[in-house]
């Protein structure tokens, strides 16, 4: 007999069997603890699935993990984080990614931060702002950008 002949045969309990049980006073509910929460009107949970953040608050976190990063990996998961999301990352996010950049001793990453702007932002103009922004940084860092080093590849035709 074939296996699916077999479990069609087969009632729904025989196919699900925990591998453990909880104590029937558990699954009652009779926990001592309550379930809900009571909040202020104006006390927002920044844990809560549903809470925007604001640009502030995603600023401040951003230039805190920026702050803590320890080696490469970090530093890159950071950077993924931060530009998967629907802006362009501040001024002072990039500086303290730059400056982690520069702790890890990871020049590559440092001039592809540069690439991830450029490819965020709607024109050439606000890539500009961002260049003479971040200006004092590149030379205190001594970090090249792509177009520097290859003039021939620094196209706009993705925009």
């Amino acid at each position: 007999m074939s296996f699916l002949r077999v479990a069609a045969r087969l009632r729904p309990q025989q196919f699900y069997r925990p591998a453990f049980r909880l104590p029937v006073t558990s699954r009652l509910g009779s926990s001592k603890f309550s379930t809900s929460v009571r909040r202020a009107a104006g006390d927002r949970d920044p844990h809560d699935p549903h809470h925007e953040e604001s640009f502030e608050e995603f600023t401040a976190r951003y230039e805190k993990e920026f702050d803590g990063v320890q080696d490469v990996f970090e530093l890159q998961r950071n950077l993924n984080n931060a530009f998967a999301y629907d802006l362009v990352p501040s001024v002072s996010v990039v500086t303290a990614a730059l400056r982690a950049a520069r702790r890890v001793n990871d020049f590559p990453t440092a001039v592809r931060v540069f690439e991830g702007i450029k490819a965020k932002v709607e024109n050439k103009g606000q890539y500009d702002e961002y260049l003479h922004e971040l200006e004092g940084i590149r030379e205190e860092l001594g970090i090249n950008l792509k177009e520097s080093m290859y003039p021939e590849s620094s196209s706009w035709d993705h925009l």
